[in-house]
């Protein structure tokens, strides 16, 4: 057994996870697929989440999230300790991502590279609003069901 080469191009290797197996016979080798689950599904969240914070789209955020999906963030962890960064629900996010879209009516996050695997992804960005320095930035998205059950926030 061994694992194929990507089929459709380095791009779209990136958005299919693709499991093979070869049998060998006797005169060559069988391709059979076993599994080609598409994650364009997950990528497709990941960019409408994007979508959502530099449209300032609190109801399209909010929409793909689980109700008791659970957030958390060093940034909430600064501006309010007593949450220890993290908050669940809806109530609690539409609540601190209107305060933020509130403060940093600027706000824009410019994405670089978004990885996935299974049910997560995991989007880079450039934190980017006037009178502050550029942040570089990673969030961890967990995915059931088409809804973001868990995210998490890393500066770097």
């Amino acid at each position: 057994m061994r694992i194929a080469p990507p089929l459709f191009g380095e791009h779209r290797w990136r958005m299919w996870q693709m499991i093979y197996f070869w049998t060998l016979s006797s005169c060559c080798e069988t391709l059979l697929i076993i599994s080609i689950i598409p994650m364009e599904g997950n990528l497709n969240i990941a960019q409408q989440w994007i979508a959502g914070f530099n449209t300032k789209d609190l109801d399209g955020l909010l929409a793909l999230y689980d109700a008791n999906a659970q957030h958390f963030s060093p940034k909430l962890k600064a501006r309010l300790p007593e949450t220890k960064g993290l908050i669940v629900g809806h109530a609690a996010m539409r609540e601190w991502w209107h305060d933020a879209f509130t403060r940093l009516p600027l706000l824009h996050y410019a994405p670089r590279q978004f990885t996935i695997q299974d049910n997560r992804v995991f989007i880079e960005y450039i934190r980017q609003t006037p009178g502050e320095e550029d942040m570089d930035v990673a969030e961890y998205l967990e995915i059931e069901h088409g809804k973001i059950v868990r995210s998490r926030v890393y500066h770097g």
